[in-house]
């Protein structure tokens, strides 16, 4: 029953021999802890590296744009779909790969780059064209972009109110040619407006909202709120330069200021030895930040949302400048000497005045005290003119809106129409001046075998040269220039104020306040200046020539208030 065992010296060895040793090779002579070490290496704690995932992984707008394609419509349509978007959404406000600009790092964070909200955007037209014919499932898909679009509005609104209300987002106020980029925080927010911006473009693509569906209506909301988020970041970057040059352009009537320093520019000074015309102080200031100012709008302005910001300014800026350029006075004239009568003519007479004699005989000969004043150098100042053409030139620099969809359109139309209306005031400023230099002419005329004629076709002339200029803009400077001067005998004394019963201040600001308004006052004023350049033109005695000018003016008035009056101006 019990076996015998076997001694255990009597077993066989489990372990085969060990077989011989052979010649270590030359790449095996490297120690144990070599080896040892490269074992621990491989498996320490620190060796294993854990993947970002597809949500956390930085997004670029090519990774949103693969992501573009339509979904299958299958029974998980709606569940995959709805993910879809959260991961989007997610995606979009991540962080962008690679290192940052140390001018651009904001608490270790980059601005989001240009591009995300048109991806985002171009995944969600997609989705929805995609269901388009499908009524039913139009509607659930409306309903289902509600809730991650709106997790996007909320992340945008958080990460934007500490930008807008940190001190930095306006400081400086404008840019400078010594600092003409936007500082971090401006940076920052500028990228959320233009993700916004962007984000709202689908809206003219395809209809996201369904009249009678208050669920679907929500989307037209989160419209409000990004439109809402790229007014509260351009409106005051713009209103900054706005600020800026509005004095400049307010300076333009006084032909006499001087140059106006701001805190934040420099102001170039003229040099008097120059034979070119030297502008007004406010011209050669535009001269020097204008480049700044245009490339910094062209940064601020990156969606059709913030044209308006854009449009809103350069009409501002020129309105300003008609007023400023139609209101200054004319230059005074100086008296020019008695012209010389022809030496041929004096012959004939036998009128040959006595020689003087020269007037170093009847000066002391004294050893000069002190060294000659130099010579007074006279400032060749250029016309009111060549300052409208010079703030064309400026203006007509800045950009543009541009869009194809008709509040665009809109928008280019009445700006382009502002930039012709100055275009237009500058040829007649010239046309002004021109006329002012012959009748100058003709009055200092001695000899009139030559002189200057009168205009010809005169009410042909004001009718093309103020085609594209308000009545009231053109109004003080035809007054001026065509018009008899006032029975007070100053040639600046007739204003349009004065004529109406009201102090410039307040005729400024009830009627000429922007294009509108000055259209809306058009008819009134007109009517009434009518009244009282009728009774003058009965009262007072004008000869030949100042009559007729006259009659073309109240012509040209009259028909400038019936254009008015039927809309057809």
């Amino acid at each position: 029953m019990y076996t015998l065992k076997t001694p255990s010296f009597l077993k066989p060895s489990s372990r085969p021999t060990s077989p011989s040793p052979t010649p270590a090779r030359p790449d095996s002579a490297a120690p144990p802890t070599a080896e040892r070490s490269s074992r621990a290496s491989v498996l320490s704690f620190s060796s294993f590296k854990r993947t970002a995932s597809p949500l956390t992984r930085p997004a670029s707008s090519t990774s949103l744009a693969a992501a573009a394609t339509p979904l299958i419509q299958d029974g998980s349509y709606m569940e995959s779909l709805n993910l879809k978007l959260s991961e989007a959404v997610s995606k979009a406000l991540g962080q962008p790969s690679g290192p940052g600009v140390p001018s651009e790092v904001l608490n270790g964070r980059r601005p989001i780059p240009a591009g995300r909200g048109r991806a985002l955007a171009d995944l969600i037209v997609s989705e929805v064209q995609a269901v388009r014919e499908n009524p039913y499932l139009h509607r659930a898909v409306l309903r289902t972009l509600h809730r991650p679009l709106s997790v996007l509005v909320n992340n945008l609104s958080n990460n934007l109110m500490p930008l807008l209300a940190s001190p930095a987002f306006l400081t400086p106020t404008v840019p400078s040619p010594q600092a003409p980029n936007p500082n971090p925080t401006q940076l920052h927010a500028i990228g959320l407006a233009t993700f916004a911006g962007e984000l709202v473009e689908m809206y003219d693509a395809v209809p996201l909202y369904i009249e009678g569906d208050m669920r679907a209506d929500g989307l037209r909301v989160i419209r409000d709120s990004l439109v809402s988020i790229v007014k509260r970041v351009v409106e005051p970057l713009v209103t900054g330069i706005k600020n800026d040059l509005v004095p400049y352009l307010d300076a333009l009537e006084n032909p006499n200021a001087t140059p106006y320093v701001p805190i934040t520019g420099t102001t170039t000074k003229a040099t008097p030895a120059s034979k070119a015309p030297v502008h007004h102080p406010s011209i050669m200031y535009m001269q020097n930040v204008m480049p700044t100012y245009a490339r910094a709008l062209a940064r601020y302005i990156t969606s059709p949302t913030a044209e308006a910001a854009l449009a809103s300014l350069l009409i501002n800026l020129v309105w300003r400048g008609l007023v400023a350029l139609s209101n200054r006075p004319a230059p005074l004239a100086s008296p020019n000497t008695s012209p010389s009568m022809p030496t041929a003519a004096l012959k004939k007479d036998g009128k040959t005045p006595p020689t003087t004699p020269p007037a170093s005989k009847f000066t002391l000969r004294l050893p000069p005290s002190r060294p000659p004043s130099p010579p007074a150098t006279t400032i060749n100042k250029a016309t009111t003119a060549s300052d409208a053409r010079a703030l064309y030139d400026l203006l007509s620099s800045l950009p543009r809106p541009m869009g194809d969809g008709e509040q665009k359109r809109l928008a280019q139309e009445v700006v382009d129409e502002a930039i012709e209306a100055l275009a237009a005031m500058a040829a007649l400023l010239e046309a002004t001046q021109t006329h002012g230099h012959i009748a100058a002419n003709m009055k200092n005329q001695v000899f009139k075998s030559f002189g200057g004629s009168p205009v010809i076709d005169l009410e042909h002339d004001l009718e093309v040269l103020t085609a594209d200029i308000p009545t009231l803009i053109a109004l003080p400077l035809i007054l001026r220039t065509y018009f008899p001067p006032s029975p007070s005998g100053n040639p600046q004394g007739r204003s349009v104020s004065a004529m109406l019963g009201l102090t410039e201040a307040a005729y400024r600001t009830g009627c000429l306040s922007g294009f509108g308004r000055a259209d809306e006052c058009t008819v009134a004023v007109g009517q009434h200046v009518l009244s009282v350049l009728r009774d003058e033109v009965r009262t007072c005695r004008l000869d030949e020539n100042a009559a007729r000018e006259a009659a073309v003016v109240l012509k040209w008035l009259e028909r400038e208030v019936a254009l008015v009056a039927t809309g057809d101006h």
